[in-house]
């Protein structure tokens, strides 16, 4: 299938933008890379360190350098429900990889944070940050140099990205990202909805909601909603980093225990002495707009226009709104998942799941096939679904695939590219003079997605809360959200108002948000630009909005406008605010030089930068030199001898 015109044009746009940080970023990996086992390059002293506690048998694989030694890099804790599974996935890794002639160590963990927990609390506006403080944490467990594959245990909204950016800086060792799979379904998204909706109007008693609350969170794994976290496995299937299908199988079962096995077995096989599959050369311009596509093909979170533009950055490739934003113009939307639709991960997977989403943009042309993932060459290879394999004879049943069904099991849920929700992937740029930002209308409705009414500014949800409590915001209006950027604040994402807005609209005010914070997957039916960049402390107009000026939101035109005559816009002075409260309490004075260096939200909001220029000659470990003769391109980089 030949690949769209629109694909290939926005992934030719970002390889020649990216050529020279992806040509460093491509030096740096070589650098790194080791002939032999990566533990060959310690002292003595080094290397006795790094197996003593370990038992005989692998101490002695480890002591001969001739076993690779795979990494377990995980995000395990017990009060998150996505990540409590993985408290018992170290063992089994351990016991495949011996199995596969190889010894796994757990190399170290990482925080992970439940922002369902800090959700409207002061710890969420550590959340943005932890993602990088992840990345910074898979450094250090990385950092012993021990090991020549990792395997990364994830699942939530900070967490994979921040695994994943951490991997890229470590690009050289082949990656294998393993889930733990969703919650069993309980109460439906939209009964919560409608719970939390009834309390905001004080219909509900805080008993009811807590009732409902806890009937839809219940059990071990991932909630069930299409938020970050479950977006964050479809775009670890769509970049080829998980082995097919591993996504949504719920934890505690036979076939996710069989997964997790085979995961670690196949960590174990494509490092440097097997079928070498780096992580660096995986991530590449294609896999980035393989990633994006997948996003904006299930609606996916709002959120991974951060990530995925940091993500992309590790790897020393730039892009921006713009590609998301013209690819969105031509990447149909297959699926009806909450928010955007009745349906949860686990109704989505029986109905076809993400083989049949992957097999289905690339019949599309809009997929990159051509691409390396941990199977090998080729994206196709992922258009399959796992099943249990009890025909080894040995004492665990291992995992078969099997090509993805050819119908939806269920077309209110998924579909084909023939017959899709949308003709577009329901992701908008919105912009002018009050920035650039970013609208998720799939579950929007049409009447909706164009709303010109009077500012009304506030300066936080609290602020936004108590007028809506106190009954004045029973009128048309654009809520302008400000100071909740990640310089201001860690940019939060700002959940409480969505119940409140919702009623509002369900009232038939017409109503929109514009902030530089962020809502995330959660996003729901009322129009919200978000992540507008830059923010009031970079400099962004949004600083000179007032109470009154006429605000339009075109969803169609991709407007963000103050209609306030030129001069009197331009004679206004940047609002101020006392920020001081910000970085004090919960933790948040630590992450005071996050909010100092972080960047723009459009670039990411992320503390690192793109890699540094090539240097003409890098020494690799083993004496010889690599040369780069055209930056940027996966394919050029040679040996030779000094």
């Amino acid at each position: 299938m030949a690949v769209h015109p629109v694909l290939e044009t926005v992934t030719a746009r970002i390889i020649q933008r990216s050529r020279p940080s992806r040509g460093a970023y491509l030096a740096h990996l070589e650098a790194a890379r080791v002939k032999g086992p990566q533990r060959g390059v310690l002292a003595c002293t080094n290397l006795a360190h790094g197996f003593a506690a370990f038992p005989a048998n692998d101490k002695l694989a480890l002591k001969e350098l001739k076993k690779p030694s795979v990494a377990i890099v995980s995000a395990y804790n017990d009060m998150l429900s996505a990540h409590q599974p993985f408290e018992g996935f170290p063992a089994i890794i351990k016991d495949a990889v011996r199995k596969a002639g190889a010894v796994a160590q757990f190399a170290g963990g990482v925080p992970a944070m439940c922002d369902g927990v800090t959700q409207g609390q002061p710890g969420m506006e550590l959340s943005l940050f932890s993602r990088d403080a992840i990345a910074m944490s898979t450094g250090i467990a990385l950092s012993h140099n021990m090991f020549d594959a990792a395997v990364y245990l994830g699942v939530c909204d900070k967490i994979v990205p921040g695994l994943l950016i951490g991997a890229l800086h470590f690009g050289h060792l082949p990656a294998v990202f393993v889930p733990a799979g969703p919650m069993t379904t309980g109460l439906s998204n939209k009964e919560k909805a409608s719970i939390r909706q009834r309390y905001a109007q004080g219909k509900a008693t805080r008993d009811e909601l807590l009732e409902g609350e806890s009937q839809s969170y219940h059990g071990a794994g991932t909630c069930t909603f299409y938020g970050t976290a479950n977006s964050n496995q479809m775009l670890m299937e769509v970049m080829g980093l998980h082995l097919p299908g591993a996504a949504f199988i719920t934890p505690n079962t036979p076939l996710r225990d069989a997964l997790t096995a085979a995961a670690a077995q196949r960590a174990a096989q494509i490092t440097e002495q097997g079928e070498y599959l780096p992580v660096g050369r995986i991530v590449d311009e294609k896999c980035i707009v393989n990633a994006v596509v997948g996003l904006l093909a299930t609606g996916g979170s709002t959120n991974h226009t951060l990530h995925l533009v940091a993500i992309a950055k590790a790897a020393g490739i730039v892009i921006d709104w713009n590609d998301f934003d013209e690819l969105s113009n031509v990447v149909p939307l297959l699926t009806r998942i909450y928010p955007n639709g009745d349906a949860d991960v686990n109704h989505f997977h029986a109905a076809g799941g993400t083989g049949f989403v992957i097999r289905e943009l690339l019949d599309a042309g809009l997929l990159h096939d051509d691409v390396t993932t941990i199977l090998g060459k080729g994206l196709r290879a992922h258009c399959t679904e796992p099943f249990l394999d009890e025909t080894k004879g040995d004492d665990k049943p291992g995992v078969v695939w099997k090509a993805a069904v050819a119908e939806s099991g269920d077309e209110k849920v998924l579909r084909k590219h023939t017959n899709p929700f949308s003709p577009d992937g329901g992701m908008v740029l919105v912009q002018g003079n009050l920035g650039r930002a970013v609208m998720k209308v799939s579950a929007v409705k049409e009447e909706h997605r164009t709303v010109e009414a009077p500012a009304l500014v506030f300066n936080s949800q609290e602020e936004f809360m108590a007028d809506y409590k106190a009954g004045k915001l029973d009128r048309d209006f654009v809520a302008v959200l400000r100071f909740q950027g990640p310089r201001a604040n860690g940019m939060p994402e700002l959940h409480a108002l969505t119940p409140a807005l919702a009623n509002l609209q369900d009232a038939g005010r017409k109503v929109a948000l514009v902030t530089d914070g962020r809502m995330s997957g959660a996003s729901g039916k009322v129009p919200a630009a978000i992540h507008v960049s830059p923010e009031i402390l970079a400099g962004g107009p949004l600083g000179l909005v007032r109470d009154g000026d006429i605000i339009r939101v075109d969803a169609f035109t991709g407007t963000l406008e103050a209609l306030v005559p030129s001069e009197v816009w331009h004679a206004r002075s940047l609002a101020t605010a006392d920020l001081s409260p910000n970085g004090v309490g919960m933790g948040r004075e630590l992450f005071a030089m996050f909010r100092n260096s972080v960047c723009e939200a459009e670039k990411g909001a992320t503390t690192f930068s793109l890699p540094s220029p090539i240097p003409t000659t890098v020494s690799l470990h083993d004496g010889h030199t690599v040369g780069n003769t055209v930056p940027g391109s996966d394919e050029d980089f040679s040996m030779k001898k000094d």
